[in-house]
């Protein structure tokens, strides 16, 4: 048998598995790992363990480092669960700032008080090139990275428990948004008409979709009949300029968008401008193809589309606007117009509900002004 569960106490089980004989020795050599929870829990870790040791990337707990984990953390979840923007990120915050700080130390010695001292000195003079240190934000970010790696290694069985739940990472400034007014929009929109991204513009716009979710549309995505479109895949740019695809993050991220009457006649028409060319050249439009790509209908890389929004937003004077702005700007007019929330939520792809509410709150005052006006309303006051 290469492993087996004992059961230890009331949601608490040891995992016993062999790791062979020890060829100086030709002792037996075991691995005692804990879990708590349910049975169902013990075994699928059990399966994990056997996995690992069958692919040569089980790590020892007790002995492992915290360099040797990041490098395993990085290729074994990271990069095949998280896009290669994020996974690229957590790599140089990694490299650069943690593996230097942490790397030497064993992973079951690292403690809160070590977290919560590294934050203090980056926030004081963390910079590798001494020019002062980093802001609160990047702070945080350097947190969530470490974060999440050692969340992971909890489930691994290579920790007890996550030491940086202990520490209180630096509060950062919440970034301003900023938006279009209607007003704005159609000036945008117009300058636009003179470029080969209109259609794509205009939909960022009217959809609040993200730049990975747009360019990853495909026609099979779409049903102007219904007047609406499924997100089913983002596309990511990788630091060799190759691209990836990958389903949403969450459930909630894939969705379906109800499409407004102008956005449905904006992609009719490029629709059948497309389907023209198609027979033009002797083929016919399929659905797997892109909306928005290049003549060769190759998918635009997301870096292009956005030089080509920085030049487009310079040239009408909204130069403060980004790409991701327009999901903001659409958010922002649904909630002015008095949208439910829940239906703004829905349309972003957002977790919950409350990180629609957080993100948006700046809006809040006046919604409430709105609302109270509306209430007085219904009564005839004496």
């Amino acid at each position: 048998m290469r492993g087996h569960i004992t059961k230890r106490g009331k949601g608490s089980y040891s995992i016993v598995v062999e790791l062979g004989r020890d060829p100086a020795t030709g002792k037996r050599k075991q691995q005692w790992v804990s879990v708590k929870g349910t049975k169902k829990d013990a075994e699928k870790r059990l399966a994990e363990l056997l996995w690992q040791i069958d692919n040569g990337t089980y790590m020892k707990p007790g002995k492992t480092t915290v360099a040797e984990y990041l490098a395993r953390w990085l290729k074994d979840y990271v990069l095949p669960n998280l896009s290669p923007r994020t996974a690229e990120g957590y790599e140089s915050i990694i490299d650069k700032h943690l593996i230097p700080a942490f790397g030497k130390m064993v992973l079951t010695q690292l403690k809160p008080e070590h977290i919560q001292r590294y934050y203090s000195e980056k926030l004081e003079s963390g910079r590798i090139d001494g020019k002062g240190g980093l802001n609160p934000q990047t702070v945080r970010h350097h947190h969530m990275a470490l974060h999440c790696a050692l969340e992971i290694a909890v489930k691994w069985g290579l920790i007890a428990k996550n030491p940086a739940d202990a520490v209180n990472p630096p509060k950062a400034k919440r970034k301003e948004i900023n938006t279009m007014s209607e007003q704005e929009v159609s000036i945008f929109l117009n300058a636009a008409k003179e470029t080969p991204y209109y259609e794509l513009f205009y939909l960022a716009i009217f959809t609040g979709m993200r730049r990975s979710e747009l360019l990853a549309l495909k026609w099979s995505d779409v049903d102007l009949e219904q007047g609406q479109l499924s997100i089913n895949r983002t596309i990511h740019q990788a630091k060799d300029n190759s691209l990836v695809f990958r389903h949403p993050k969450t459930e909630k991220g894939r969705r379906q968008l109800a499409l407004t009457p102008s956005s449905v006649n904006v992609l009719t028409i490029l629709k059948n401008e497309r389907s023209i060319k198609s027979l033009l050249s002797g083929t016919t439009l399929k659905d797997e193809e892109f909306v928005f790509c290049n003549i060769d209908s190759k998918p635009l890389l997301p870096d292009t589309v956005t030089q080509a929004w920085s030049r487009l937003v310079k040239k009408v004077g909204l130069e403060h606007i980004r790409f991701h702005d327009a999901r903001h700007t659409h958010a922002s007019l649904m909630l002015r117009q008095g949208v439910h929330p829940k239906i703004v939520q829905e349309r972003l792809g957002h977790a919950s509900i409350q990180i629609t509410l957080d993100t948006y709150s700046h809006i809040t005052p006046g919604l409430q002004a709105a609302a109270a006006l509306k209430f007085d309303k219904c009564f005839t006051l004496i």
